[in-house]
């Protein structure tokens, strides 16, 4: 359903199930970036040893690679309120169990995968419960820019003060705070989103969700826009070896990793205050092109402030990722949104890890991260110009149905 008038964001928050949701989300986010700087430092200070603190950082991501094909699924054969509430106790528990003093570092390891598979479904619900919340889909893109926004909010924030919080606090109290969030969310939902029935029968496959969206011209498309945020983050994988090639202190490596999630909240908030639904669609292909144009002046070796502007601008142009999956998950039809949505989001994750080790690999060959950043603008400018090209073929027709 589509309205004339363009809603502003404050009207998707005067949504109370929305409400609860967003505000679910964001504080759990918030506490996970604890937990991330908490671990990291916890490992270090115990072996001394940077790759075993880079493996237990790793740990955080790769099980929602798994989770997110098969575990995602439960978000549409079991009623979603219920999955998202199981999902964020089940991970309040975990991480409360790694907040006892002196865990072993195997048990903390065993910890964290089991939390982040519990992630997978509890993702997948939310983002499925919250198309359901709204009918009007302008309305729902504006819930999806605030959802943007809080995301990369929230990484800032753990970026800039995640590190002191835990080193004031302790490691055990940290990760005490993270399990708290995780339990407040599920009161929070539990009492504030309204119960609906399971999506789907149960009688799909579990993994049929793969070959439906691979199989559908429109979300095929959708996922190779998505897919190219791979080379846009290339920058966050050398922003160490960036600083020291522009000879600028350690302390510059946090400001290379901010840039981007803070050009992303700027964009999103732009796109959404003065480009309306529709023009945003009409403007992907573009837009997906703008943050390749900004890693291709990386030629031109910039010094620390045109680094951070062209990276600022790259994630402001980055913001087109909102309007791609929200579209995405309108698309899909209600009952396969928690299977396709973790198709999605696994895809993402899996384009995010392979851009990063290639840009690491291009580093070393060229002799320079700059080189390698503009390599990757390159490329990426290159992918984006055709999948534009395949966007503009399909845009403005109707998506394929999905059989549930």
């Amino acid at each position: 359903m589509k309205t004339n008038a363009a809603p502003r964001m404050t009207a998707a928050l005067a949504n109370r199930e929305f409400r609860a949701l967003w505000l679910a989300e964001v504080q759990s986010l918030i506490g996970d970036q604890l937990t991330i700087v908490a671990l990291a430092i916890l490992v270090y200070d115990r072996t001394g040893s940077a790759l075993l603190s880079a493996v237990v950082y790793s740990l955080t991501f790769l099980p929602a690679l798994a989770g997110g094909l098969g575990l995602s699924q439960l978000a549409d054969r079991y009623p979603r309120r219920t999955v998202l509430v199981c999902s964020s106790l089940i991970q309040g528990v975990l991480i409360a169990i790694m907040a006892i003093p002196g865990a072993p570092l195997a048990l903390l390891c065993g910890l964290v995968v089991l939390a982040r598979l519990a992630n997978a479904p509890g993702n997948a619900a939310q983002n499925a419960l919250t198309r359901e919340v709204f009918t009007d889909d302008d309305l729902y893109l504006k819930s999806q820019d605030i959802r943007g926004i809080s995301t990369n909010t929230a990484m800032l924030l753990g970026l800039a003060g995640g590190g002191l919080l835990v080193t004031q606090v302790g490691v055990s109290w940290a990760l005490a705070l993270d399990a708290a969030t995780f339990l407040l969310s599920a009161a929070v939902v539990r009492f504030s989103v309204s119960r609906r029935a399971a999506a789907s029968d149960g009688n799909g496959s579990w993994f049929g969700a793969v070959k439906q969206v691979f199989g559908n011209r429109h979300l095929r498309v959708l996922i190779w826009f998505s897919w190219l945020v791979g080379l846009a983050v290339i920058p966050e994988g050398l922003a160490a070896p960036l600083a020291a090639e522009m000879g600028v202190g350690k302390q510059a490596v946090g400001w290379l990793l901010a840039a981007d999630p803070l050009g992303f909240v700027i964009g999103a908030f732009l796109l959404s205050r003065f480009v309306s639904a529709e023009q945003r669609r009409k403007l992907l292909g573009v837009l997906a092109a703008l943050p390749m144009v900004a890693l291709i002046g990386f030629v031109l070796k910039p010094g620390l402030i045109p680094a951070l502007l062209l990276l600022a601008a790259a994630g402001a142009a980055g913001a087109y990722l909102i309007t791609v999956s929200a579209t995405f998950i309108t698309w899909v039809p209600n009952e396969l949104r928690g299977g396709a949505g973790g198709v999605y989001r696994t895809g993402l994750r899996v384009a995010q890890g392979i851009g990063a080790g290639l840009g690491g690999l291009a580093a070393d060959r060229l002799g320079a991260a700059t080189s390698a950043i503009a390599l990757a603008g390159v490329v990426g400018l290159l992918l984006a110009v055709l999948v534009a090209l395949s966007w503009g073929r399909i845009n403005g027709s109707s998506p394929e149905p999905l059989l549930s």
